[in-house]
């Protein structure tokens, strides 16, 4: 595996993180998914979190997102913590945010076009004043889904569905996109295609790039950075060169799909 082997790929922005967190802690009730958790993501980057199964990862994304509440810590977006904010005024965060979600998400009841419209209809204050049928057909092409309008979510493939929930998570002009497992459950011609198409979009709209994924040929192919969440908190980011390097049993036993031995799975790679 090698890491940025698309091509065109431009090196991130520096400056204020667009996504950071300071010693975070989070949770369900009284159990903690993550403890002490310090990230940060630059402008401009694609920057993949890997971790094993229940290890935090979507919790990670709720965090960002403002879904759920950090029990301790700061979670900025942009330099502003959201940790203390209520609904209404996370709303505005929210507009700088696009989500792809794992099985794209689409409304079975809505074709294409509705689908990729509902968040410009569901905003009732928008800058952007142009009608929502040319932002819509814009978006659209940008994806490589012109002519789909009419077609219900049923009547697409996987790869065609994480397109149409990347046109509805673009129609905001977002500067962050949170995308969950983008890859998951596709082929690997369809795999390709939306690797590409996430390389393409940061290239295109200068997007930060969250992924979450346990797809690491995708995630050494087009990250620029990776992070890695074991044990509740994340205990290195680097690039994918230097993760594949790392010399830590479990991280190797990770990235090439073993079994990790179990008299190493509580050890604490933090310090």
């Amino acid at each position: 595996m090698t890491d940025n082997t698309v091509n065109n790929i431009p090196e991130p922005l520096t400056g204020t993180p667009a996504i950071e967190m300071m010693d975070v802690v989070a949770g369900y009730g009284d159990h903690v998914v993550l403890d002490g958790i310090d990230l940060a993501v630059n402008p401009g980057e694609i920057f993949t979190i890997i971790g094993l199964s229940g290890s935090g990862k979507s919790t990670l994304l709720k965090l960002v997102i403002g879904f759920l509440k950090a029990r301790k810590g700061l979670v900025l977006v942009d330099g502003e913590d959201i940790t203390h904010m209520n609904e209404i005024q996370l709303r505005h965060v929210r507009l700088k945010m696009g989500m792809v979600f794992q099985k794209a998400a689409l409304f079975d009841s809505m074709n294409v076009y509705e689908n990729v419209a509902f968040p410009l209809h569901y905003r009732k204050h928008r800058d952007d004043h142009r009608s929502i049928r040319e932002i819509v057909t814009e978006k659209l092409y940008d994806v490589d889904m012109s002519g789909t309008e009419r077609l219900m979510p049923d009547e697409l493939s996987g790869g065609m569905q994480k397109r149409v929930g990347l046109a509805r998570a673009l129609v905001e002009n977002p500067s962050i996109i949170l995308y969950d497992e983008p890859t998951t459950g596709l082929d690997p011609v369809i795999t390709n295609n939306i690797n590409n198409l996430i390389v393409k979009t940061r290239e295109r709209y200068n997007v930060t790039s969250l992924i979450i994924s346990h797809d690491m040929e995708s995630v050494f192919r087009i990250s620029d950075r990776v992070g890695i969440l074991y044990n509740k908190k994340v205990i290195f980011t680097g690039t994918p060169s230097e993760v594949q390097e790392i010399d830590i049993p479990e991280v190797q036993a990770f990235i090439h799909g073993e079994e990790i031995p179990s008299h190493l799975k509580r050890r604490d790679l933090s310090a």
